[in-house]
């Protein structure tokens, strides 16, 4: 609850922001020219709301009927969302952050941090339930990993590490 003492700070903050973009662009280009982009944004912001939302459900809905974790689809859902709403408050900065959760790569981007973000905060076995299981990669060092008598010999102390690194991919699976 101690968090949350900031939101009005921060709200406060933005709008002061907001208005300085705003007035900044509007300097720029002049004042309609400002005001017709701002409310194109939030239109557009509108419509997305309804796209996003009702695409995020459907695809919630196929992943439970195909019987497969709805992690990703939640968290896509949520990104959607929340591009829909920046682009639906009105202002051009967060118009733009709106605009930039629309591009593919960056929607990608905001995914895997929110959703190490989650994992970070819930159980293993609760993660591997909503996001599946959990892919792994695992390098060792040269040498490191081989049985002996087949490959080259494990490293000694006289002889430094030989050939490329052993890596190994795989799931973990509670």
């Amino acid at each position: 609850m101690r968090r949350l003492r900031w939101i009005p700070a921060v709200v406060l903050l933005l709008g002061l922001i907001e208005f300085g973009v705003f007035v900044g662009v509007a300097r720029l280009i002049g004042l309609p020219l400002t005001l017709l982009i701002a409310v194109l944004l939030m239109l557009l912001g509108a419509v997305l709301l309804r796209r996003e939302g009702l695409s995020a459900w459907r695809r919630l809905r196929e992943a439970r009927l195909a019987g497969q974790a709805r992690g990703d689809q939640a968290l896509d859902g949520v990104v959607g969302l929340a591009a829909a709403l920046l682009l639906l408050i009105p202002g051009l900065l967060t118009a733009a952050v709106g605009l930039l959760l629309l591009i593919p790569p960056v929607r990608r981007l905001a995914r895997g941090r929110i959703r190490a973000a989650t994992e970070k905060r819930i159980p293993a076995s609760a993660a591997n339930s909503v996001f599946g299981p959990k892919r792994v990669r695992v390098s060792t060092p040269p040498g490191h990993g081989t049985p002996p008598g087949h490959g080259t010999p494990p490293p000694g102390p006289q002889q430094p590490p030989q050939g490329p690194p052993e890596v190994i991919e795989g799931e973990i699976v509670d």
